[in-house]
């Protein structure tokens, strides 16, 4: 018997259209963008004054009215019920954060949305801080070390783009996303929908390009292609804050099961946290540059400055409401692989796939799984090649689930005497 009678269904998929339209209108990453000439204005200055971005806040009203006709439909028990809900819920605050750009109040809807440092992680006894100032802590021993690890061979924004031109059909085929060499775009690159940007005075290497096939590419262009294949739902193709963390943990992810990541990026996501903390205990724009420069994000002046504009974007320069977006990289990372090794402990690998039939929270898994059981939507058509063959994460995540149980503090007191040899 099907879980949804037809009018039920019906009710259903008219609620997600109309909390899509909702969320379409809520574009944040384009709502808190800085212009590119505020990063040249801080520069002739000396780098001494605070940058004055500019926003426009959205009248949250028409949103609340699409939120307010969906939930009168979403009337019912059931896993799918309750994604609805929640998504209506988050799209309500989406609206209110948006609608506070550039106040004091924008720190608190972005806390809720996203997060804040001192969110706890998924084992309920750790925060995304604590994690951060443990991996700053760890990798900044090996700042020397990681700086002769880079790869010596550097790409320009055209090179860059010939090697995933040509490596992105392999994986997409028809669908494989447009690949745009643009001064438009802060970041070292960024992706979109159906699209790569990567910015045309920026530098990269090998593993700049891994880093973007693996995370930007098979992780969030390839599920949002996913989750609008099924012909309904087509909110499960839409990013939004309430798929943010499991979106961008599952990215990173993908960067560790690949061999993608190196030290430095992986503290940089760790400086990320801490900077956000400091911004919301009231250091200001140039505390956070200064930090930035000092703990080795890069060589670049510029490259520190946008990772104080990610800290700052939408919020206040002057301190105490900062965007707490890039909290949900580390505390994404931690579900992600939570998920993964309950996953394995289960015996049933089709759990990793699902993950990929669009984009999702991780508490939205349940109601996934539903519509699958019920035909309504489809197994994921794109998937990276660790998801694909599962046969070496399944033996990663099985080693990793019983490395858990290890005490590692009593296994590496057996070489204290080698440690401190090396140390004196």
């Amino acid at each position: 018997m099907p879980a949804f009678s037809d009018p039920e269904l019906e009710r259903l998929e008219q609620a997600a259209s109309m909390l899509f339209a909702a969320e379409d209108r809520l574009p944040v990453l384009k709502s808190v963008s800085w212009d590119r000439a505020l990063a040249e204005a801080f520069f002739s200055s000396g780098e001494c004054e605070l940058p004055q971005p500019k926003y426009s806040p959205i009248d949250p009203e028409p949103t609340f009215e699409f939120v307010s006709a969906a939930r009168k439909l979403i009337d019912g028990q059931s896993p799918v019920h309750d994604w609805l809900n929640r998504l209506a819920d988050v799209t309500e605050r989406t609206a209110l954060m948006l609608s506070s750009v550039g106040t004091p109040d924008f720190y608190g809807h972005s806390s809720v949305l996203y997060g804040s440092p001192t969110t706890y992680i998924a084992d309920g006894q750790n925060t995304a801080l604590d994690l951060a100032y443990s991996l700053d802590h760890l990798l900044s021993d090996f700042d020397e070390g990681a700086v002769k690890l880079e790869p010596a061979v550097r790409l320009t924004a055209p090179e860059l783009k010939v090697k995933l031109d040509n490596e992105l059909p392999l994986h997409f085929g028809a669908q494989a996303p447009d690949v745009l060499v643009t001064p438009d775009v802060s970041a070292k690159a960024a992706a979109g929908k159906d699209y790569i940007k990567i910015r045309d005075d920026a530098a990269f290497s090998d593993l700049d390009f891994d880093q973007l096939l693996h995370h930007e590419a098979l992780v969030h262009i390839a599920t949002g292609i996913n989750g609008r294949s099924h012909g309904r739902f087509e909110v499960l193709g839409e990013s939004h804050p309430g798929n943010s963390q499991t979106q961008e943990g599952l990215a990173v992810f993908a960067e560790f099961i690949s061999g993608a990541i190196d030290p430095r990026r992986f503290r940089r996501l760790a400086n990320r946290v801490i900077a956000i903390n400091m911004a919301a205990e009231g250091a200001d724009f140039l505390d956070i540059y200064r930090f930035f420069r000092e703990h080795g994000v890069s060589d670049v002046p510029f490259e520190a400055f946008e990772s104080a504009r990610r800290v700052f974007r939408g919020g206040v320069v002057s301190g105490g409401a900062p965007f707490t977006k890039d909290s949900v990289y580390l505390s994404g990372l931690v579900e992600v692989h939570s998920y993964f090794r309950a996953a394995v402990r289960s015996g049933d690998p089709g759990l990793i796939h699902l993950i990929f039939t669009g984009k999702m929270d991780v508490m939205d898994l349940e109601a996934m799984d539903m519509l699958l059981k019920e035909g309504l939507i489809q197994n994921p058509k794109i998937l990276p090649p660790w998801a694909r063959d599962m046969r070496y994460l399944l033996a990663y995540l099985s080693y990793s689930t019983f490395l858990n149980q290890i005490d590692i503090g009593q296994v590496a007191a057996r070489y204290d005497g080698l440690i401190s040899q090396r140390q004196t």
